[in-house]
């Protein structure tokens, strides 16, 4: 009964087309697609702008991490006066660029509560605070970043210092001086603590895990690019090893700064675990200097200090958790047992692996989940569109299109 008079208490908007949830690079992408193929769209986007967790949750010295090339959005590249890894402003500025010049205008502040697969009409509703989205398609685009992961370690609550998630952290000046626990060994850990020395603070950095730390670059030439070249060639773990051998050439032993290497190559582990190596930027540098300590597993938090798993005990004014993301979409996606396999309840991710995870049942999408990055992202996309578009063109006036599933008059958008 709940559920009726919520129901009815939402003003109802027909979508002639997909409904894409998410602004982010990846709704951005599909939406540009679609248009290629003739196809209108609505994204609906949380923030109150595109690309919100670039805009608001990202740190100031920031840059893509891989060359231009492989995180160009689909027909409209980087700007040639670009450098080869642009900033976080200029990959901002692209991303804006892209939307003027695709026409593409999301619906802001519409964060979409409940997202249902009605069987009665074969139709998605959508439920933001004051609309309720209908259409035939759903486009999932809100990626594998929605939320931030905080663990939960004992004693932090009686820590008493400044405790943030790495999303909030945008430069080391506020940190000059200072003792920072960094918790996490990712690019973002890594670079949080490079950014840290700059600014005159002491960073320790926790390694709980293992972690393959490569080189950015070899002899001038991405590694990324590298890889990619050698895979056209050769197999996979062969490709990994080279990458191996290269990593000990150019940064030595690792090992012995306390960053343990995973028994499973750097490639194969993003491929089946999703886990992205660290690309080295200066950090490791800091590691052997001393400048950045890198400490083992947390025990507990006291007043003012951190105990570790060895048995030593550290005396910090602040911890930040570069901890990590994940997918939100278990949170707000609700669908009947029949297609519930597309996407997992426990990560929030689809179940079927890359390259073939972009397409569930009854008109339900997934773009950016492919753990690969704007590239991965831009083929969801691509394949997305092409699909939608072969459908958009066999049905007559989808416009027109008869809803049974009520009888209230439904405005369409």
């Amino acid at each position: 009964m709940t559920d009726r008079l919520d129901f009815f208490s939402r003003r109802c908007a027909w979508v002639n087309g997909p409904i894409i949830v998410g602004a982010g690079p990846s709704g951005l992408a599909v939406a540009a697609c679609l248009k290629e193929h003739g196809v209108p769209s609505v994204i609906l986007e949380r923030a109150d702008c595109i690309a919100s967790l670039w805009q608001k949750r990202t740190y100031d010295r920031l840059k893509l991490h891989l060359p231009k090339q492989f995180c160009q959005l689909p027909k409209f590249p980087f700007p040639e006066h670009y450098p080869e890894y642009p900033t976080k402003k200029q990959f901002v500025d692209y991303l804006e660029s892209y939307a003027k010049h695709f026409e593409i205008s999301p619906r802001f502040n519409q964060s979409v509560q409940s997202a249902r697969y009605d069987e009665t009409c074969g139709l998605w509703r959508n439920r933001s605070h004051e609309v309720e989205y209908i259409g035939r398609w759903l486009v999932v685009a809100t990626g594998e970043n929605a939320e931030k992961v905080v663990p939960e370690l004992e004693g932090l609550g009686g820590f008493g210092g400044d405790v943030i998630h790495a999303c909030d952290y945008k430069s080391g000046e506020a940190y000059r001086g200072k003792r920072v626990l960094v918790i996490g060994c990712g690019n973002s850990g890594m670079e949080l603590c490079l950014d840290l020395c700059d600014h005159d603070a002491f960073p320790a950095m926790v390694v709980r895990d293992s972690v393959h730390v490569l080189p950015r670059e070899v002899l001038g030439k991405s590694t990324f690019e590298l890889a990619v070249l050698l895979m056209k060639w050769l197999p996979l773990w062969l490709v990994d090893k080279i990458l191996l051998w290269l990593a000990w050439l150019l940064l030595g032993n690792v090992e012995k700064h306390g960053l343990r290497r995973p028994s499973t190559g750097p490639l194969e582990l993003k491929n089946t675990q999703g886990r992205t190596p660290v690309l080295d930027l200066g950090a490791l540098a800091k590691i052997r200097s001393g400048d950045i300590k890198v400490v083992p597993g947390i025990k507990r938090f006291s007043s003012g200090s951190v105990e570790l798993v060895d048995g030593q005990a550290l005396d910090i004014d602040s911890v930040i958790l570069a901890t990590g993301y994940r997918s939100n979409v278990p949170q707000w996606l609700q669908v009947p047992t029949k297609i519930l396999h597309c996407f997992s309840l426990t990560d929030g991710f689809p179940k079927t692996p890359f390259p073939n995870g972009w397409k569930g049942q009854s008109g339900l999408y997934a773009v950016g989940f492919t753990r690969r990055g704007l590239a991965g992202a831009s083929s969801d996309a691509a394949r997305t569109a092409k699909d939608i578009g072969r459908m958009w063109k066999e049905e007559t006036k989808p416009a027109k299109r008869p809803v049974a599933c009520h009888r209230r008059c439904i405005s369409q958008i």
